[in-house]
């Protein structure tokens, strides 16, 4: 990938990022952009918590699929668009950290249908922790009206 494309592709990447309200709500960060791969991270929040105090299911579903679907975006041409239509998440270990890692990659790239895998993990002090996992079919969109590039 040529080093223009390459900076055209993080653009395009922080460009979406910054009209996702949902992330701006829950206060995620764009952390990594890689070919064909996003990393996001979430501070802790009471706000986004459930009743034991963990990070809620919900929100580590949402920041997997973001991460899944932004990885997607490295992939496809500029003039196309994804919608995840399919995801199955793991919860492995309770979403209790300071920080939160959501680590988006493709793992079979498509014309029409691209398969991505995430990780969520807890950071704190120690070892990062593995909570969740997610595989994600996102389906590439291209012209239609009501969805932007």
């Amino acid at each position: 990938m040529s080093e223009g494309h390459a900076a055209a592709v993080q653009a395009r990447i922080e460009e979406n990022f910054r009209r996702q309200p949902a992330l701006r709500s829950m206060g995620a960060e764009l952390t990594r952009i890689g070919h064909g791969l996003v990393e996001l991270e979430l501070p802790f929040s009471e706000k986004m918590t459930q009743q034991h105090g963990w990070l809620h299911g919900g929100a580590i579903a949402a920041g997997l699929d973001s991460a899944c679907g932004l990885a997607a975006y490295t992939l496809i041409d500029a003039d196309a668009s994804v919608l995840t239509i399919e995801f199955k998440v793991n919860l492995l270990s309770p979403g209790r950290g300071e920080r939160f890692l959501f680590h988006g990659e493709i793992t079979k790239p498509g014309s029409t249908i691209i398969v991505a895998d995430g990780r969520a993990y807890a950071l704190t002090d120690g070892p990062a922790k593995l909570i969740a996992s997610m595989t994600s079919t996102l389906m590439i969109v291209r012209g239609r009206e009501d969805i932007q590039q």
